[in-house]
C-alpha cells in the first residue's frame, strides 16, 4: 500500500491523451546584427518571438489545430544572447486543461563556431487556447507524462495555474470593491 495519490487520468473519456513527446519541439535559430538592441545584445524581444513560436508549434501540434496564446509567464532572461550565438527554442507542453494547455520553454544558446555546451540563458511559461475557425475554444487532448520529470512539470504547471486564477479573482474583487466604493481608475 502507497500513501501518494492515484495518478490523474491520462485520458478523456472523448478525447484520447497525447505523450509529451508527441509534440515536444526545437526551434533554433542563429543571432545576427539585426536581432540586437543598442546595447549590442539581442533584443529581449527577439528572443520572446521564437519562445512564442517555438510554444505556439508545440501548442498547435498538441492540441491538432490553431492556438493562439493567453499569456505568458515568467520569462526570465538568464544570460544575454549575443550575435554569432546559435540558440536553441525547446518547447514541451507540461499540463492541459479542458481548451488550454500550458508550455514550458527553455532557451540556450550556444557560440556559433564553438564545439562547447549550450548555455541556458532564458526560461518562460506561456498558456495556449485551441480554437477552431471561428476562433472558439475547442478541447484539447490531455497529456501524458512518460518521465518523472515531466510529471514533475505538470504538478508544477498546476501550481502556477493555481496562482494565474486566484490573482485574477484577487484583482477582479479589488476592482468591483473599488468601483462599489465610488473609486473610478
Amino acid at each position: 500500500m502507497t500513501d501518494q495519490a492515484p495518478a490523474p487520468p491520462t485520458e478523456s473519456p472523448d478525447i484520447p491523451g497525447k505523450p509529451v513527446s508527441a509534440s515536444r519541439t526545437t526551434l533554433s535559430h542563429i543571432m545576427t546584427h539585426s536581432d540586437t538592441n543598442l546595447l549590442g545584445t539581442v533584443h529581449g524581444g527577439v528572443i520572446m518571438k521564437l519562445v512564442d513560436d517555438a510554444a505556439g508549434a508545440v501548442a498547435g501540434r498538441h492540441s491538432g489545430g490553431p492556438a493562439v496564446t493567453a499569456s505568458m509567464d515568467e520569462m526570465a532572461f538568464l544570460e544575454p544572447v549575443r550575435v554569432g550565438d546559435l540558440v536553441h527554442v525547446k518547447a514541451q507542453v507540461n499540463w492541459t486543461g479542458r481548451t488550454s494547455m500550458e508550455v514550458g520553454v527553455r532557451v540556450l544558446a550556444e557560440r556559433w563556431n564553438e564545439s562547447v555546451p549550450a548555455t541556458q540563458v532564458g526560461s518562460a511559461y506561456l498558456v495556449f487556447a485551441a480554437v477552431d475557425a471561428d476562433g472558439k475554444p475547442r478541447r484539447v487532448p490531455p497529456v501524458i507524462s512518460e518521465s518523472e520529470r515531466d510529471r514533475r512539470r505538470n504538478q508544477e504547471a498546476q501550481i502556477r495555474r493555481t496562482h494565474r486564477l486566484a490573482r485574477r479573482r484577487a484583482i477582479v474583487e479589488l476592482r468591483e470593491k473599488r468601483a462599489a466604493e465610488g473609486i473610478e481608475d
